[in-house]
């Protein structure tokens, strides 16, 4: 293994400067690991998974609102999937670093095409509807199974990123698979929110699950990445190896932790966005999918800005990131005016897409090739673990106000930039 130093001091290419150190088009960085066929047969991919999962977003959560009325309730399916990908994420990076990752990534994806078929089943049939009051329990049996699969799959597929791009192209092909998610999530909440209004929610999840084969078809066809080494020690063994690596590798631990706190106090607001839609903001479905739309849009503008930066002062953009959108969310949640709601998510998407990109780039390019998988299914518990934040601001909007309750966790998130930007140079001054 190369000297850490070494290895990533002049990772990526010069930032687009040809010759006399003039800015080259030509030589653009932005979209240069979209050169690699494998990486554009795992981007096609994940266009179909994205796709539907950005969907499924607004489309869920909805739906449960609608048939139960229930803050607490959102808070609770998001707990319900939780709970399975916290437990099962150490698990699926032991699966990540045995197994080659094409095939755990496409056995998840037909994994969500039977869950989305299901609901989308039931919902044709009827037995999903205001008629029967406890049908609800089959969303929160989605959520499960769906966090079942997550926790399982998740680690495969950020892993697999850097075996196929390598060192210096990582940085680029995580902003773009960034680019890529926000731009569907630009467009998917919004298709989801005209297919609500014009042929009801079973049209979403038949579309989702449409999608999911979609990505499983172009995955199928990528060759395999990597190379699998037989370990005869147990996955027991294997996860508290790479909780030893953690807690020995100071930068990686440093990352986790803040990424841990950070999705914590941030990501309640996409489950609780039906309550801004529907009774603060008043503005249907369709005002749900546009926001979530726009909030894409702003993300989009993060990512492309991403691809295109060399790598240098990732740390200090991480931190910037996070406090760009603890600030702009703390505006959102006290905001009655339509338009500046726009704004203000825009504005979200934006910080919050800057952090998940710099953070996984991070993890990844600090982490040793034999640990990545078990690494990123701790980034993937954090992702989980984001749904118990969901739960505590289901429960706090029941008493407080949702407003309260996700402009109050923004509040500390911009606490927690400012302190770390001070107090933890190791992780402000990150290349």
């Amino acid at each position: 293994m190369k000297n850490k130093d070494d290895r990533y001091k002049n990772a990526g290419p010069d930032m687009g400067r040809g010759g006399g150190g003039r800015i080259s088009l030509r030589n653009l960085r932005t979209f240069s690991s979209l050169k690699n066929p494998v990486f554009r047969l795992y981007f096609g991919g994940m266009v179909g998974w994205t796709a539907a999962m950005n969907m499924q977003m607004i489309t869920r959560s909805l739906l449960l609102y609608r048939l139960t009325g229930s803050a607490a309730l959102l808070g609770f399916m998001a707990l319900a999937n939780a709970i399975p990908m916290i437990l099962l994420s150490l698990f699926g990076g032991v699966i990540a670093d045995r197994i080659q990752k094409k095939h755990v990534i496409v056995v998840g994806l037909i994994g969500f095409a039977l869950v989305s078929l299901t609901v989308a089943v039931t919902l044709s049939t009827g037995y999903l509807s205001v008629d029967h009051p406890g049908s609800w329990w089959i969303l929160m049996a989605n959520s499960v199974l769906q966090g079942i699969l997550m926790g399982l799959t998740m680690p495969s597929r950020q892993a697999i990123i850097l075996e196929i791009v390598g060192d210096n192209q990582v940085m680029n092909a995580i902003a773009l698979s960034s680019l890529e998610m926000n731009t569907l999530r630009f467009l998917a909440p919004a298709l989801a929110g005209f297919l609500i209004d014009y042929f009801d929610f079973q049209a979403v999840f038949y579309t989702m699950t449409a999608l999911y084969l979609l990505g499983t078809a172009l995955i199928a066809l990528m060759p395999r990445t990597g190379t699998m080494t037989v370990r005869a020690s147990s996955t027991m063994t294997d996860i508290v190896q790479g909780l030893k690596y953690i807690r020995k590798e100071t930068t990686v631990l440093l990352v986790l932790i803040f990424t841990l706190f950070a999705v914590l106090l941030s990501m309640p607001y996409q489950m609780m966005l039906p309550i801004f839609a529907d009774d603060i903001l008043k503005v249907g479905a369709k005002g749900l999918g546009l926001l979530m739309s726009i909030s894409g849009a702003g993300a989009m503008v993060a990512a492309f800005t991403i691809a295109s930066l060399p790598n240098k002062k990732r740390g200090a953009m991480l931190l910037v990131s996070g406090l760009i959108m603890g600030v702009a969310l703390i505006a959102f949640s006290f905001s009655t005016t339509w338009y500046l709601s726009l704004i203000l998510i825009a504005v979200v998407g934006l910080g919050q897409t800057g952090r998940m990109a710099l953070g996984n780039t991070a993890l990844q390019t600090y982490t040793k090739d034999e640990y990545r998988g078990r690494v990123m299914s701790f980034l993937m518990m954090d992702q989980g673990l984001s749904s118990l934040g969901t739960f505590a601001a289901g429960l706090l909007a029941e008493g407080i106000g949702v407003q309260w309750a996700i402009g109050g966790f923004a509040m500390l998130l911009v606490f927690l930039c400012i302190l770390t930007f001070i107090f933890v140079p190791r992780l402000r001054n990150l290349q």
